[in-house]
This record gives structure tokens, C-alpha cells and sequence, in this order.
């Protein structure tokens, strides 16, 4: 028994401890035939050694062991995951059934109502008066089928670039949609239309008055959503899928359209277009991952990085009460008796099974005919669809399906107002700019609290060119939050826009400076910029050099935001570092044929030269008259000069620049041209003097001032901050060619979107 006690740690003398270690040193031999004492193997097994002495785990065998059992845990727990082996939702869902508070799950505050803890709330109408009320509208306006009615088969099947960031056109030159945002080209068949913008853009075609530069327009581009107010699951699977949606020209271009696929507006008309922060901000209730209504904060809005300068503090109580969003409830009580079934087509749909989640969704209506969320599901479905297939047939689809939500009985509020602001974005998208204005109206209506949803109709009322009403809204907005600082960038635009240059200026800057989202946007740093240049404010420079660490400028000079990344950046240039010094040469030897075509229709009685009236000059008298726009030949024009137009009509790279003009352009003496800049970064800008003062016209691009020759050529990229004086004691006349950046690829010049 002595070497049992002696394993066992519990005493043992010296003797014993000797002969323990003689007899396991003696029966070394015998134990290798496997005749070791029972006492041996006791003490081993116990942990004690041969030798007698109290065994200890030696720090490495602990070790390994210790690493083993981590290492079976962590694999276990990978497998679990991996091969699905608990299926969590369905669990999840079961609890449904003890949902306590109507909020479409289990959590602590129903197991606090269950245990006594917690009184139960009152069940709350989904449907509000205001909502009953709409009901009818909402039935009147849904189609009888679930299909889609009146969808023309000619409309293009390209869909626009799901990122709609909208961008507003900065002032100084023609800015119109870039990157992406084509409008269809057909009246619009939604049924909430009040009038077809085919009839809009008609008009402003008929209207065009083809200015040397424009300002205060607002205009779609397509870099990242329009702002479209993307719900947080389709900006999450647009960001997924990023390789099915990359535009065929770099950077930020972004053109799913053709290039006839374009839109062309009256270039006086203020044109506002949404822009991707203002969309994210204004869908406040977005989407859950899946239908257990988890919230998430928009990528977008986790993304966007805010300047130590505009970034509003992490403990400010009104952040934080915006960053506490109630869970959206999207399931009325008859849905949570199928929140199994939704739940397994909506994993479908986040899966990117889109085609499968959308035969699940319509399987489900066909079953559960009054049912929201499953015709919420398929309209979804539709929306991801049209993006994937690029389809506008597709994306009209969705929007009656949503339109058909809104219209079932019992539908959620929260289901409500995410089905019809969902509709008004995609409306938008589309173009349809009157439709999705009448749905934000009714959302307004609906939910009249909701000061994110009076900031989109502001911004709906702008993108129809009605600053009016979108005044009144703002007013209204600033009223009740006079701190809204999406508010306060839009009304400040508006201000300027009216040429309340002075009163513009807190507008702009406060809002930029709240760091809210949908403020940080390059347009807002320009026009307060410009706004301050215009009051003699050197703080100017300063709003442009922060908007150019922002990376919204390429410089503090170089200020387009319809940009091709990469191009060559220089504010003059000479013929040859164009290469073309064929058309250089061609202008210069028939320089006084375009003067005098030009000097004979400047008789103000034939009308042709039309006054600037974009808000550019300070003071003075300056007209042009336009030849080509947007690579498009005004034929008419051209028969008052149909020499000059035969010249040009051999030089591709003019005429076709689709982002450009060529015109005639008149100064008269005492004029002053505030320094602006021009859209893009895709072309540059010759002058070709025709009547040209000896003293007193001058024109400074960046940092270097320049003046005009008879019969020469200057060539900068106006791009770059530019500024025109004239004056002498009688008119200035030159001609003005654009031409596509040299360093555009042939298949950029087709594809990009005409300015």
C-alpha cells in the first residue's frame, strides 16, 4: 500500500520512499512484459511518479491539454454555424406567440409582461383615421391585378445606376444629370401623375436658351444613390453585388443608359435632383435584415465621415435620440401567424435568391391574399429585380406593388410609410418626379410629425422646379425645428437661388456645419462659397478648401463635381498639348469669316443673341449665341451662320462634346462675370478673339490672368475658377469651341451623359 499512499501525496518516509524507487527501478525490465504491480500503475494513473515522489502536470502537457479542448470548442462552434444546425429564426419565430407588446417578437419587454413586471400596453389601431381616410385614394389608385398596367415595351430595358446620389448643380455652367439618373423618355404611366414630365421636357427643350453658364440648377448624378433613399437591405445588396452594377467608364461615372437615353431641361429652370445622403436620411424606417425587425444602421450612414469641423457631438441628447430608433413594426396581427412562412422567403431574398424569394412572396399571396408584408416581400423582390436586370418594365412593377401594399386593409403604420416612401423614391428614380411628389403629399399627410418626410416633399417640390412651395415647406420645418440642418442647406440654397445672397450665407453654413446627413455634399460647399466670394468674404477660401479635404473638389480651384478621375488638371493649355492643332489651325485662318457671320446676326431685331441670365454677372451687358449644345446642332442657328457651322461640322471632337457648347459670346463694356467655375472636368474651352478692345478685357483662370487676340486662340480648362472683366469703351466678341478632355477614351466620350 505504500506506493498507493505515496501517489495519493499523503506522507511517506525516506525508507519507503528508497524502496518504492529501488522496486520501480528493479521491475523496469519485467514491466516491459506488461507484469507491472498493481501499485506502479495506481500510482501512475494517479499522477504520481515511479520514483515515489508527489507527481505535478508538468506547465506543457497543462498546456496542450488546455489548447485541445479550446480548439474542439471553437471547431464545434464553426460547424453549428457552418452546416446550419440550429435554425435560430424558426426558433426565434416560435417565441412570436408570446409577443406581449405587438411589437412582432419575443423579447424582455414581453417576458416583463408576462412575469407581472410590466403592465401590458393597450393595442394601438394600425390604422389611424388619417390612414382610413386614405384607404380610398389608395384603392382608387392600385391597378385590379397585381401586375403592371400601361408599361410601354419601347421604354428602354436598361435601368439606371442604383446609386442615386443626386447631385445639385453647382453654379457656373450648363450642370445636368452625370452619373447616371437618365430619365425615360416616355410620359410617365404612373397613375399617381398629375402631368406627364414628357410634357416638361418637351417644353423645356422648346424653351432652351442655351446659356454660356449656368448656376443654381440642381441635378441628378448617379455616384452612389440617389438619393434614392435606399433602404439599408437594398444599399447592403447593392454593396454585395457591386461587380454587377460597375459602370463601363471609370471613376465615378456611373451610366447604365445609352447615350441617346439622355435628358435634356431648359437650362434656365432651376432643376433640383436628390442626392444619395439626403435619400438615406430620409428613409428612417428601413428595413430589417430579416422579418424579426432587428435595426440597423444604414451603411451609408456609418460610412459617411464627418469633419472634425461639422461633426456634431457624440453626447449631444438630440444625436442620440436620433441614433434610438423604435424598431419598426411591419407585422399586423394576422401576419405574425405566418411570420415562419415570411421569414423563410425573406431568408431567400437576403440570400440573393431573388427570383426564388419572389415565387415565395407571390405563393404567399396567392395563399394570404390580405396580407402586407408578403406583398411588401414581392415588391422588393421586383425592386431587386429591376436593379440586377437593369429593367425599368421591372421597377414599375415594384412601384404598383407597393402602391397595392398601401392599399390592403390593416396595414402597419411603420409598414405604411416604408411601402409609399419606398414608391416615391423609385418614382424618382424613374423620373416621375409629379407622381412621387403626390405620394409624398399623402405620406405627409399621414404622418404629419414626421419632419423627415416634410424635408423630402421640400426636396420633391424642387426636383419639379417649384422653390415656392418648397420654400414653404422649409419655412415650415425651421419653425418647429429651427435646428434642421437639412433644412437649413435646402432653404439656404432656395435663398440663393433668389439672389438673397447675403441671407443665403447662415443658412448654408449652419446647416453644413451640423454634420447631419445629407449636409457634407460638395454643392452646399460650393454655393456657400460662392455665396461668400459674391459679399467680398475672404472666408470663402476656406468653405472651399474644407469642401476639398472633404474630397468633393479635386482642389481649392478646381471645383467641378462631374468628374472623370484621372484626367490631366492644368487651368491653361496650349494647341498641342490638346493635339488638336488641326482645329486650332482651322479657327485661326478663318477667323474673320466667323467674325463676320457673327458680327451680322448681332442685331438685337433678329432675337438670336440671348442675355445671360444665370445670375453670373455682377453688373453689365453679356449674350451669346448658341450654334451647338450638348453635341446636339441647332439647325435653325446655324442659318444665321452657315459657314462657320459647315467649318465646325468637320471636327467631331467639338461638335460631338456632348458636355460642352459652341456659341458666340458678347460683352459689352462695364461688365464684371463673378469667378465661377464650370460642371466637369471632361472638357476644355477655346476662345477665339473675334472683336477684340485694345484695353480693358482680361480673363483670369486660377492664379494667371490672360487677354484675347483677333484671330488667336486661348484654350483653358474652365473647370478651374475663372473670372471675366470687359472694360474697354466698346463691345468684346468671341467665339467659344468646346472639345472633349484629350484624355477621354472613345468609349467614354460615347457613354458619358451630355451637360
Amino acid at each position: 500500500m505504500a506506493p498507493r499512499k505515496n501517489a495519493k501525496g499523503g506522507g511517506g518516509n525516506n525508507s519507503s520512499n528508497s524502496s518504492s524507487s529501488s522496486s520501480n527501478s528493479g521491475s523496469s525490465s519485467s514491466s516491459s512484459g506488461g507484469s507491472s504491480s498493481p501499485g506502479a500503475r495506481r500510482d501512475t494513473k494517479h499522477g504520481g511518479h515511479r520514483n515515489g515522489k508527489k507527481g505535478v502536470l508538468s506547465g506543457s502537457s497543462f498546456f496542450t491539454w488546455f489548447m485541445v479542448i479550446a480548439l474542439l470548442g471553437v471547431w464545434t462552434s464553426v460547424a453549428v454555424v457552418w452546416f446550419d444546425l440550429v435554425d435560430y429564426e424558426e426558433v426565434l419565430g416560435k417565441l412570436g406567440v408570446y409577443d406581449a407588446d405587438g411589437d412582432g417578437d419575443f423579447d424582455v419587454d414581453d417576458a416583463k409582461v408576462l412575469l407581472g413586471l410590466k403592465e401590458r400596453s393597450p393595442s394601438k389601431p394600425t390604422v389611424g383615421p388619417e390612414e382610413a381616410e386614405t384607404r380610398a385614394w389608395l384603392k382608387e389608385q392600385a391597378p385590379e391585378g397585381s401586375g403592371p398596367q400601361h408599361i410601354e415595351d419601347e421604354i428602354q430595358d436598361e435601368i439606371h445606376s442604383p446609386l442615386h446620389e443626386t447631385v445639385y448643380t453647382e453654379h457656373g455652367e450648363d450642370l445636368q444629370e452625370e452619373d447616371g439618373l437618365a430619365r425615360e423618355q416616355q410620359p410617365e404611366d404612373d397613375d399617381f401623375l398629375v402631368a406627364s414630365d414628357m410634357d416638361d421636357r418637351l417644353e423645356s427643350l422648346e424653351t432652351e436658351t442655351l446659356q454660356e453658364e449656368t448656376e443654381n440648377s440642381y441635378h441628378a448624378e448617379e455616384t452612389a444613390s440617389q438619393a434614392y433613399n435606399q433602404d439599408i437591405e437594398d444599399m447592403m445588396y447593392k454593396q454585395e453585388n457591386s461587380d454587377s452594377t460597375e459602370p463601363t467608364v471609370d471613376d465615378d461615372e456611373r451610366t447604365y443608359h445609352d447615350a441617346d437615353d439622355i435628358t435634356y431641361q431648359d437650362h434656365d429652370q432651376q432643376v433640383y435632383e436628390l442626392s444619395e445622403s439626403e435619400g438615406i436620411e430620409s428613409s428612417v424606417l428601413a428595413d430589417s435584415n430579416i422579418i424579426l425587425e432587428e435595426v440597423h444602421a444604414s451603411p451609408a450612414e456609418e460610412q459617411q465621415e464627418i469633419p472634425p469641423e461639422t461633426n456634431r457631438k457624440t453626447d449631444d441628447p438630440e444625436q442620440k435620440e436620433k441614433v434610438k430608433k423604435k424598431k419598426p413594426k411591419l407585422l399586423n396581427k394576422f401576419d405574425k401567424t405566418i411570420k415562419a412562412e415570411l421569414d423563410a422567403a425573406e431568408k431567400l431574398r437576403k440570400r440573393g435568391k431573388i427570383e426564388e424569394a419572389k415565387t415565395a412572396f407571390e405563393e404567399l399571396i396567392r395563399k394570404y391574399p390580405q396580407s402586407p408584408r408578403a406583398r411588401y416581400g414581392k415588391a422588393q423582390c421586383e425592386d431587386d429585380l429591376a436593379e440586377k436586370r437593369r429593367s425599368n418594365d421591372m421597377l414599375r412593377r415594384a412601384i404598383e406593388t407597393y402602391q397595392e401594399v398601401a392599399g390592403l386593409p390593416d396595414v402597419p403604420g411603420d409598414l405604411l410609410r416604408l411601402s409609399l416612401k419606398r414608391r416615391s423614391d423609385r418614382q424618382q428614380f424613374l423620373g416621375h418626379m409629379r407622381g412621387s411628389l403626390v405620394t409624398l403629399k399623402k405620406l405627409v399627410e399621414l404622418f404629419p410629425d414626421d419632419t423627415s418626410l416634410k424635408n423630402d416633399l421640400g426636396v420633391g417640390y424642387l426636383l419639379i422646379g417649384d422653390n415656392d412651395n418648397a420654400k414653404k415647406v422649409y419655412e415650415k420645418v425651421l419653425n418647429v425645428t429651427p435646428n434642421d440642418g437639412f433644412a437649413k442647406v435646402h432653404y439656404g440654397f432656395i435663398l440663393k437661388a433668389q439672389n438673397k445672397i447675403a441671407e443665403s450665407i447662415p443658412y448654408l453654413k449652419e446647416g453644413i456645419e451640423s454634420g447631419e446627413p445629407g449636409t457634407d455634399d460638395g454643392r452646399f460647399y460650393f454655393h456657400l462659397g460662392d455665396a461668400l466670394q459674391r459679399v467680398g468674404s475672404k472666408e470663402a477660401y476656406k468653405w472651399y478648401e474644407l469642401g476639398h479635404k472633404r474630397g468633393h473638389f479635386a482642389s481649392v480651384w478646381q471645383r467641378s463635381l462631374y468628374n472623370v478621375k484621372g484626367l490631366r488638371a492644368q487651368p491653361w493649355w496650349t494647341p498641342r498639348e490638346t493635339g488638336y492643332t488641326e482645329l486650332v489651325k482651322s479657327l485661326e485662318r478663318n477667323w474673320k469669316l466667323i467674325r463676320d457671320e457673327g458680327v451680322a446676326v448681332m442685331d438685337k431685331t433678329k432675337g438670336l443673341f440671348l442675355p445671360e441670365d444665370e445670375n453670373l454677372r455682377e453688373k453689365g451687358d453679356w449674350s451669346q449665341f448658341t450654334l451647338w449644345q450638348q453635341g446636339r446642332k441647332n439647325e435653325n442657328a446655324c442659318k444665321g451662320a452657315p459657314k462657320t457651322c459647315s467649318l465646325l461640322d468637320k471636327f467631331p471632337e467639338t461638335t460631338g462634346c456632348r458636355r460642352g457648347q459652341i456659341k458666340y459670346s458678347v460683352m459689352h463694356p462695364g461688365t464684371h462675370v463673378w469667378p465661377h467655375t464650370g460642371p466637369t472636368n471632361c472638357r476644355l474651352r477655346m476662345h477665339l478673339g473675334l472683336v477684340i478692345p485694345k484695353e480693358g478685357c482680361k480673363i483670369r483662370c486660377a492664379n494667371e490672368t490672360k487677354t484675347w487676340e483677333e484671330g488667336k486662340v486661348l484654350i483653358f480648362d474652365d473647370s478651374f475658377e475663372h473670372e471675366v472683366w470687359q472694360d474697354a469703351t466698346s463691345f468684346r466678341l468671341i467665339f467659344i469651341v468646346d472639345v472633349w478632355h484629350p484624355e477621354l477614351t472613345p468609349q467614354q466620350r460615347r457613354t458619358l451623359p451630355a451637360i
